[in-house]
């Protein structure tokens, strides 16, 4: 079992950002679970358990809609589809930086395109860079 706290921690957010945009309270997912609300505030925590998976995580995890995998899935890395995700904003500042220069040298290169035609290139030329993860 995966005793990682930072896995743990991505864990206990995913499953209280769930709940919250399902606007339940913790008591609310608690009798939907079946479990008590201590098992929930557990899950919500971030700790990573002593010994083994808690029983009360899959009803947990159910009550809120997911599929059976997605605890695993979530304590091995993988961002909830749709939901969350960590960004690194130096990342993020970078490609609109990166998006602007791309602008800026579609201009220079073409004297004859629309802003919107330029724009357009752009986007598509960033598209194909994150595709392969460049950026």
């Amino acid at each position: 079992m995966n005793r990682d706290p930072h896995a743990w921690a991505r864990l206990a957010k995913a499953i209280a950002t769930k709940r919250q945009a399902q606007g339940l309270r913790q008591e609310d997912l608690a009798a939907a679970a079946g479990v008590s609300l201590g098992s929930v505030q557990n899950a919500e925590s971030g700790v990573p358990p002593k010994a083994r998976m808690p029983q009360s995580l899959p009803p947990i995890v159910k009550a809120l809609g997911l599929p059976d995998t997605w605890i695993d899935d979530v304590l091995e890395g993988k961002a909830p589809p749709g939901e969350w995700r960590d960004v690194d904003v130096q990342a993020e500042v970078d490609a609109e930086r990166l998006e602007s220069d791309l602008t800026h040298a579609f201009v220079r290169a073409s004297d004859q395109a629309t802003a919107a035609e330029i724009k357009a290139a752009t986007k598509a030329a960033l598209d194909v860079l994150r595709q392969h993860g460049l950026i």
